[in-house]
């Protein structure tokens, strides 16, 4: 029996999953103990569950559980790596290399920096979104002290060079971060092969409780250090003080077991069903997929449908939970900063919707939206003077339009 409406907005949080949990609620109930409380046993079976949570997150991604630095989630996680790197090693540089199409708690961080002495390169991706390797080595000087590229994008789901990306850094002994919260759990990730430094992920992204994440930390070849941007009783080797989050953190280790063990297989389940929504959605007259098809997350899809406002389709597909690349900020409507900064003009980037199927979308979902969001497509078009235009053989960009 379907049920409306229908989410696939799995970019933006995921459902937890009920393994998840169930893992979870004795240690709100049973084992309440404070995971620092190192005198009686409560505090134990508490630090006990975390250290299990620890390698569980660690195995996913070919780490040591030593490695792993509990967060409030990714925002923070790459706040840590950012600030705790430029404050760490500032002596020996400050200028900090990224995307401009990474996500905000990339972008906001640097922007600070840059008010603190860092001195920020922004790389533009081509059209597909994807980091070529070439722009970055240009960006490298004496003073570069981090690089930071997203493994994966979470508006078009693209995916960079990551490994070339962290070699090019380690044969120039600057340190590699990136921000892994699309892609771990998703994709295969592996902080030794992929040459990588510093990651960031949540556990929300990957059908687990919202509030926790991770900073993967290196600690050898080379060894990192980043300082701590919240102050404490010292906890998480330093790096992050404050009490952890025993639920959150159990949850997040077993969402990552389940990852580690059905991700190959939910990729193929889901890529299929992403390739039958693009397949059919494209047959209707322009419409683009944006970003890499070739280098790309299973599960995303974003897609542009020309001669419509991308309000007015979020209006027209209220039965489902999709995300419309123009977000509305304050009083102006912005398109997506993801889609214009691989090149899309406004109205491509304001015509957009991202997909973003997930463990419990089924065919039957999929058939829904498709159905749902052609009919909404063409009434759109239908009440567009522009669509008419273009019908016409106009060419609306050569159309002066004056104002009344």
């Amino acid at each position: 029996m379907l049920k409306l409406p229908i989410y696939l907005d799995n970019n933006a949080t995921t459902k937890p999953d009920p393994r998840v949990v169930e893992a979870m609620l004795p240690y709100f109930t049973e084992y309440y103990g404070n995971a620092a409380s190192r005198s009686h046993p409560f505090g134990w079976k508490a630090e006990e569950a975390v250290d299990y949570a620890r390698e569980q997150i660690a195995s996913l991604i070919n780490a040591n559980s030593k490695e792993i630095i509990f967060t409030s989630g990714a925002t923070e996680s790459n706040n840590l790596a950012i600030k705790g790197v430029f404050e760490m090693y500032r002596e020996k540089g400050n200028h900090i290399i990224t995307v401009n199409i990474e996500h905000k708690a990339v972008l906001d961080t640097c922007r600070k920096l840059e008010k603190m002495g860092a001195t920020v390169t922004y790389i533009t991706p081509g059209i597909d979104g994807i980091v070529n390797i070439e722009q970055i080595k240009n960006a490298i000087t004496p003073q570069t002290i981090l690089i930071s590229v997203m493994y994966a994008n979470n508006e078009i789901g693209c995916i960079n060079p990551i490994k070339e990306i962290g070699e090019l850094a380690h044969k120039n002994n600057i340190l590699f971060h990136t921000d892994a919260t699309q892609a771990i759990g998703k994709i295969p990730v592996n902080v030794i092969n992929d040459n990588i430094d510093l990651a960031s992920f949540s556990a929300h992204k990957l059908y687990g409780p919202k509030g926790v994440g991770a900073l993967y930390v290196r600690r050898k070849n080379p060894r990192v250090k980043v300082t701590a941007q919240m102050d404490g009783g010292g906890h998480e080797r330093g790096m992050r003080s404050g009490t952890l989050n025993v639920p959150g953190i159990v949850g997040f280790g077993k969402a990552c077991e389940i990852a580690k063990t059905e991700m190959l297989d939910e990729t193929k389940r889901l890529s299929k069903l992403r390739d039958k929504l693009e397949n059919e959605l494209i047959k209707l007259e322009e419409t683009y997929i944006n970003g890499s098809v070739k280098s790309r997350l299973p599960h995303v899809s974003n897609i542009s449908f020309k001669f419509i406002e991308g309000e007015g389709l979020m209006m027209g597909v209220k039965d489902i939970a999709v995300s419309s690349g123009s977000a509305c900020t304050s009083a102006s409507l912005e398109p997506s900063y993801v889609l214009k900064n691989i090149g899309l003009d406004d109205e491509l980037a304001h015509s957009s919707l991202r997909f973003g199927l997930g463990r419990f979308t089924n065919e039957e979902e999929i058939d829904y939206a498709i159905e749902h969001v052609k009919t909404a497509v063409n009434k759109l078009r239908e009440m567009s003077p522009l669509w008419e235009m273009h019908k016409e053989g106009i060419d609306l960009k050569t159309v002066e339009w004056t104002e009344h």
